[in-house]
């Protein structure tokens, strides 16, 4: 992983953000309003609203990405995480997962909550592997995803002051 390097949005970044999104949800579900308008409008969908998108980068090319979207005081959604396919399987997800976290926790982050589907195995036992545990059904909130079914929150320790 030494030559991968994991950084944050950059003017320019839009297309990339919505070309490794659209390949993992076009190959697997469907492309839904939600996701049409943030793939195209990822500033005004997230980073204006106090979250942050990152990019992991390898020669060049963004080849994995994954945001944070600010959900309410010291709570952020983990969304939009892709690793393009001639990448998966190389610990890239990983270390764009553990850099998003790290990131989280070090803005004073005290939760991070995701959505995903049950077919996306490998993505669950990631975020199981990092601490992610799923919510009781009594605690999840209907998503305006209609694949999500599938509900995981990471409890961070609460920043000392």
């Amino acid at each position: 992983m030494n030559d991968i390097e994991v950084r944050e949005f950059q003017d320019g970044d839009e297309a990339a953000f919505r070309r490794l999104n659209e390949e993992w949800i076009v190959r697997y579900f469907k492309l839904e309003a939600k996701d049409e308008y943030a793939l195209t409008n990822p500033r005004e969908t997230i980073l204006d609203h106090g979250g942050r998108i990152f990019f992991a980068v390898r020669a060049g090319e963004c080849v994995g990405c994954c945001a944070l979207l600010a959900i309410g005081s010291g709570e952020y959604e983990v969304a939009k995480m892709a690793v393009t396919a001639s990448a998966q399987g190389s610990g890239l997800g990983k270390l764009l997962l553990q850099s998003t976290i790290e990131a989280a926790r070090v803005a004073g982050a005290t939760r991070l909550y995701l959505e995903t589907n049950h077919a996306l195995t490998p993505a669950i036992r990631l975020y199981e592997s990092l601490g992610f545990r799923h919510l009781a059904p009594e605690r999840v909130v209907p998503s305006a995803y209609e694949r999500a079914d599938v509900f995981m929150e990471l409890v961070l320790a609460v920043p000392a002051r």
